[in-house]
């Protein structure tokens, strides 16, 4: 559907959520914004798409509420922004894993995790066509030309073997692969150490939802897919069975350490701001710009920020709850995939 301005009372359940509680995540967002050109764009698309500039004005009003007031922090919303109708789609979660892991290679460390390779270029396509805006690929530069990089089945078998990016080893190749799908993660060393990870850069190949093939092989059924079922799916499977169903996705994602990031923070999102859980989602950016709030009218209607974007997040009503870290928010995430309604707030 077009996306449509609709009035605030008009969108289901925006009485039943206190959006006060995702004031913090729209401040953290500001505090982004404001280190950015006025000028730059923050994706979404015709009457939604918007630039750091346009969220000046807000974000010093809404630096100046009263924290926790219910009432102030409607009034600002519905004055300063118009909600727009942009569909209904799926909406899952995702959640900041912790893994255990060791700085050097061992017999039970073997699985690594990799910092982004110097070789490896992104592009940004909208410089190059408008109707690319907000669609990214990446490669690397032979004789002059753009080529696809390594995908993950050449990577796993040593693609990037001997140039040093290893980050960390960890025990379990299904945990490196499930945290490459969240985007960021904490490794916990042997000596109580904890490594925090952020998303840094992607192989440039398409993602592959390998629940997909499990459903098309009769091995799982659309009633119990979930990360909890695709993971028992792995740890029952015979290791190249494993290997070869992970190989299936060939979108490979790197890492950068975070060594200033505070335990009780959460991870970078891709605007740059600490995910807040249950009030962070990713989405398509270039449908819906970064920073922006989202009425996400689902199971449980709640008010949260753009903050961050996934290779699976594609469409105008496509949306990924962030939904913090621990055992509690893994099972949440994992079991997550409900119909919801979007609506995107855009500064007037």
């Amino acid at each position: 559907m077009l996306p449509r301005p609709v009035p605030f009372a008009e969108m289901p359940g925006w009485r039943a959520d206190r959006v006060a509680e995702a004031i913090p995540a729209f401040l953290s967002s500001c505090a982004v914004l404001a280190r950015m050109p006025g000028e730059r764009s923050l994706g979404g698309a015709g009457p939604l798409a918007r630039s750091a500039g346009d969220f000046a004005g807000p974000c010093a009003e809404a630096a100046a509420l009263p924290p926790g007031d219910e009432a102030a922090a409607r009034a600002f919303l519905e004055r300063r922004f118009t909600a727009w109708q942009v569909g209904e789609d799926v909406l899952t979660g995702y959640y900041e894993p912790e893994l255990r892991g060791s700085p050097t290679r061992t017999d039970s460390f073997a699985t690594p995790l990799h910092a982004r390779p110097p070789e490896l270029v992104e592009v940004d396509l909208g410089q190059f066509a408008a109707d690319l805006r907000g669609r990214r690929t990446s490669g690397v530069v032979r004789d002059g030309r753009l080529h696809p990089f390594a995908d993950r089945a050449a990577i796993v078998g040593g693609a990037l073997d001997g140039q040093g990016l290893e980050l960390a080893w960890v025990d379990d190749p299904a945990d490196a692969f499930f945290l490459q799908i969240q985007g960021s993660g904490r490794v916990r060393m042997a000596d109580g150490r904890v490594l925090r990870l952020g998303y840094a850069a992607q192989n440039g190949h398409p993602y592959f939802a390998v629940g997909r093939a499990l459903l098309e092989s009769g091995a799982l059924t659309r009633e119990n897919v979930s990360m909890q079922s695709i993971r028992a799916w792995l740890a029952a499977a015979p290791p190249a069975e494993a290997a070869a169903l992970m190989n299936r996705n060939p979108s490979y994602v790197f890492f950068r350490p975070l060594p200033g990031l505070p335990p009780e923070a959460g991870p970078l999102g891709a605007l740059g701001a600490p995910l807040t859980p249950q009030r962070s989602v990713a989405v398509d950016r270039t449908q819906t710009p970064l920073g922006a709030p989202v009425w996400v009218a689902g199971a449980m209607p709640r008010l949260a920020v753009a903050q961050d974007t996934g290779g699976a997040i594609r469409g105008a009503a496509r949306a990924d709850l962030f939904t913090g870290w621990g055992d509690a928010a893994a099972d949440q995430a994992g079991r997550m995939r409900d119909r919801a309604a979007l609506f995107v707030l855009v500064p007037n």
